[in-house]
């Protein structure tokens, strides 16, 4: 062997190795990671999301949320806590990292092995050296770093999708938390209200002004309303609790969480459905993400399919041969290729399952394409129906009701009807004004489902109808 081309062949080889290994790497950073993120998600997040490193950077999140918390907090003031101080959505950030950086380790050439041996034969001593690296490992390095690329962007998506969904839940619960408080606050004007009329039929029938049947009546409304406030006060601290808990509020910052009284007013319009449609189309994270599997699992198989054949490792040795008896020493060099020999299992099982594999991406994506115009037209379909309802609550329905109200208290003024019948309108009140405002609460929890859906996050919202019928304690005045 010609040892001087040997060695001019290995200064290739490790120049080549040096030039593979910085030129295809694949790589991410946090700011790489949570930039891509927002950029995802911008309409929900706006900037705000943020990962806390250190208890420095935490308590600096933390000071932020409590200048939030020092008034009341509306729906877009509990996405900016959730995003800062939440510790469950800052670990979702974590893992996200992680599983990005563990992606991007796939794109990595392996490290090269360093084997050092010593051999003595009688008056000879043999020192070996050799470097290892797999050869084609450096041969496919750009096509896996490319795949890698993919992979990266496949766990940035996901983590996308995920912040969607804790956004949306917070939205949700927010409108939630501010409905049964608005709620509680009127079944205590309903209870004062019973009470009052419940004090005043005892009292009447207690001088012969008031049969039993009438007592009754009133007494059973002030029943239900007893009922409908113990209610009402579980419920407004269950769904403030729950806001509580997304957004990852310690038990001082809970106490400092202040609502606003009442939901926000409808808009003026709802969303065109082409103005939908426009913004649907515009980069969906479901589509997107199975649009990058089917394109990862297809160059994965392309890549796969010739190294489920063989595996060639290349290796550069050089030893020093020290002979006692002549008083000289050698320095032999030369270099080796393994190859791995498909005797036993050629992978053909491999290769059926990418093959597999990448059929099952196709299909998903089909199936996410198909499935994306179906959820986004029922989403909008609960959001315009929500919108309309309450919009009919707060022009016809409502409005309606202060009618009768204000003729009853006319003909109560004009001695027409008793005290009891003017009662008894004010409780048939009561189902229409809980109705409103479980309309105004749909339409907004709808609101939010619908933002999910345009980003590519189907959130399906249930309503439900509420019975106007009243309160059984009107009946024969």
């Amino acid at each position: 062997m010609n040892w001087s081309s040997t060695a001019h062949w290995g200064k290739w080889v490790w120049a080549f190795v040096a030039v593979g290994g910085l030129s295809g790497c694949a790589s991410v950073s946090l700011e790489q990671n949570l930039g891509r993120i927002q950029a995802n998600v911008a309409g929900l997040t706006e900037g705000q999301l943020v990962l806390a490193q250190s208890s420095q950077e935490h308590q600096q999140y933390a000071q932020r949320a409590n200048q939030l918390l020092s008034r009341p907090v509306g729906q877009q003031e509990a996405v900016q806590i959730a995003l800062t101080n939440s510790h469950a959505l800052q670990a979702l950030l974590a893992q996200g990292w992680a599983e990005a950086a563990d992606a991007a380790q796939t794109g990595r050439m392996t490290n090269p092995q360093f084997t050092f041996e010593r051999m003595v034969a009688g008056d000879g001593l043999e020192l070996g050296r050799a470097l290892s690296f797999g050869l084609w490992d450096l041969i496919t390095l750009p096509a896996r770093a490319g795949l890698a690329e993919r992979r990266i962007e496949q766990a940035q998506l996901r983590l996308s999708i995920e912040v969607v969904d804790r956004v949306t839940q917070v939205r949700q619960a927010w409108v939630s938390a501010v409905a049964a408080q608005q709620t509680l606050a009127y079944a205590r004007q309903v209870f004062t209200s019973a009470e009052a009329g419940a004090e005043l039929a005892r009292r009447m029938q207690s001088v012969g002004n008031f049969n039993r049947l009438s007592r009754a009546r009133e007494q059973s409304f002030y029943a239900e309303a007893a009922t409908r406030l113990a209610t009402a006060q579980h419920q407004a601290i269950a769904r403030k609790e729950e806001l509580v808990r997304l957004l990852g509020l310690d038990e001082s910052q809970a106490q400092q969480l202040k609502l606003p009284e009442r939901l926000p007013d409808l808009p003026p319009a709802v969303l065109a459905p082409d103005v939908v449609g426009a913004q649907a189309t515009q980069g969906r994270l479901d589509i997107r993400l199975a649009q990058n599997a089917l394109t990862s699992a297809g160059k994965a198989q392309g890549l796969n399919i010739v190294t489920s054949f063989t595996d060639i490792e290349l290796t550069a040795r050089r030893n020093t041969t020290f002979d006692d008896m002549a008083g000289g020493h050698a320095h032999p060099r030369g270099w080796e290729v393994a190859v791995r020999l498909p005797i036993f299992d050629g992978g053909g099982m491999q290769r059926d399952a990418w093959n597999a594999q990448t059929l099952a991406a196709a299909h998903r994506l089909e199936a996410t394409v198909r499935a994306a115009g179906s959820t986004l037209r029922e989403s909008y379909s609960a959001y315009r129906t929500a919108y309309d309802v309450a919009k009919h609550y707060r022009d016809e329905v409502v409005p309606l009701r202060r009618v009768i109200s204000e003729e009853n208290q006319l003909r109560y003024n004009g001695m027409l009807i008793g005290v009891f019948e003017l009662l008894a309108d004010a409780r048939d009140q009561v189902g229409t004004v809980m109705a409103a405002i479980d309309a105004q609460q749909q339409f907004w929890q709808a609101d939010a489902a619908l933002q999910a859906s345009l980003l590519g996050r189907p959130t399906m919202t249930s309503l439900s109808v509420t019975s106007l019928v009243p309160s059984s304690g009107g009946a024969g005045h």
